[in-house]
Formats: C-alpha cells, structure tokens, sequence
C-alpha cells in the first residue's frame, strides 16, 4: 500500500490511483459522488455548530469526516492484504467490493447526528444517514441490494461510539478508525477558546497517527507523542474503541514518546 500524506506518513490518506488489496472500482465511483454532492457536504458543514460552537467540543466536521474515511480505507486495505476475512457485506450475499462501499458511507454519515444534538448523537444519525442512504444507494445497487447495504452501514454508524457491539469487521473498522483521528489539530479549537480539559490537553500531545504492516499482528498503529498526556488518547479512547471491535486480536498500538534525544517507550498496548 502506498497510500501516504503529504508529509510521507504511512496509513493517513486513501488516494483512489494507488493499488489497494481490493477491488476499488465501486468504491471509488461512490466516493466521487459523496464528495460532489452538496446535501451531504451541507451535513458535514452542519456537524460542527452543536459539537464545536456550542458545546466547545472538539471537531466533529468535514475535516474529522475526511479523517476517519481516510484512516477506515487505510485500515481495511491493510487487513485485506493480510488476509482477514469480513462478514458484514458476505452474510447478506452481497460482493466482496461492498465491503469497502459499507466502511466508506458509515465512515462518511457516522456523525450527521451533531445537526440534532452532540449527546446520544450516534442515534440521531440513524434517521438522518438514513434518509441519505435512500439517496446514494440506488445510484449503484438493485432495490433488494439497497435494503442490505443500508442495513450494515447503519449498523456501522450505531456502533462507532456507543454500548452497542459491533457484529461485522466492517462496523469495526469504523469504530477504531473514528478513534484514530486523534492528533492536535483536532483539539484546536476547544483549545484556544481556553479548554484544558483532560481530553483537549491529551488530543495537544499527539503528533503523528501512522498504520503500517505489522510483524505479529496485520496492523501496527504507531503513535508519536511529545508527552505522555497522549496517553488518555491511546488507553481511554482508542484502547476502549477496539475493545470488543472485531479487530482486537489484529491490531498492534504503540505510542511512543518523542521530543527528546532519545525516544521513550511510553506504552505498549497489544490485544
């Protein structure tokens, strides 16, 4: 996989040219639609004015969106390319393709809910994603087939960040890759309006979120910090999304501190 940032960053960025352990043709074709239609993109917009302006959360919005979507591809290219097998598109007998259309839409819609209220949100994304989905769907899928996707991106979208476990490998892609959107730039905001809570100070530490082939595991999510506040980020949040994902037994977290001569190992988390 060669799917980098700007900044050389391995497991940031899925860019539809590069070669991917699946078939990406329907994938990439939904993407171009998502991201040129402007209901959706109004959504995005949307997302925010609960989360950030009212509630002075961190951001929820059409960067966070981007970042999750990206980081969810990235992250399921890399277990296709080990191997693992996922279940949510396969048990309703859909392709093998839809696997990644399911990661993409709830990776996309997961948030939508912020429009509602930042609280219990996750359910308010339902109807909403819903609605959306009644819109995208027939563009690449027969009635019968709408019905099923639909079905699994909900389901995804629920789980992101709630009590509810996630059934399928796709729904538990979304949920870690929400949580891998972590690094400062999220925290921006709260933090300059004066927000020093635990979670805006830990979101400060983190520098650089990379996924890469792992040696023991399919995945290794490292983590570079520039002090060990990360570490509410990495065991109360991350840690905690992976739990029960799916995916626990596939995936590698090491965060490491940095901003010295050398750098120090500050946790090693292995599920």
């Amino acid at each position: 996989m060669s799917d980098t940032d700007e900044s050389g960053v391995e497991g940031r960025v899925y860019s539809p040219a590069d070669e991917h352990a699946f078939d990406d043709e329907k994938l990439n074709k939904v993407l171009e639609f998502v991201e040129n239609d402007p209901e959706i993109q109004a959504y995005l917009d949307a997302q925010n004015v609960n989360a950030v302006t009212r509630k002075g959360y961190n951001d929820h919005g059409a960067k966070h969106i981007s970042i999750v979507c990206h980081r969810a591809l990235c992250l399921y290219d890399l277990l296709k390319r080990a191997g693992i097998d996922f279940n949510g598109a396969r048990d309703h007998g859909l392709d093998e393709e839809d696997e990644a259309v399911i990661i993409a839409l709830a990776a996309t819609l997961h948030d939508i809910g912020h429009i509602v209220h930042r609280d219990d949100h996750s359910y308010y994304s339902i109807p909403l994603a819903s609605d959306e989905l009644d819109r995208i769907l027939p563009e690449f899928y027969n009635k019968p087939d709408c019905v099923r996707m639909k079905g699994e991106v909900l389901h995804a979208i629920l789980c992101h960040h709630t009590a509810e476990q996630p059934l399928t490998r796709e729904a538990g892609v979304v949920r870690v890759a929400d949580a891998l959107d972590m690094e400062s730039g999220r925290s921006r905001i709260p933090y300059e309006k004066g927000g020093r809570g635990i979670n805006t100070l830990s979101s400060q530490a983190i520098k650089n979120v990379s996924l890469q082939e792992g040696d023991e595991y399919p995945v290794l999510v490292e983590i570079e910090m520039t002090s060990a506040a990360g570490v509410y980020q990495v065991d109360n949040l991350l840690k905690a999304k992976l739990r029960d994902s799916m995916l626990e037994d596939l995936v590698r977290i090491v965060a490491i501190k940095s901003g010295s001569e050398t750098d120090d190992l500050v946790e090693r988390i292995e599920l």
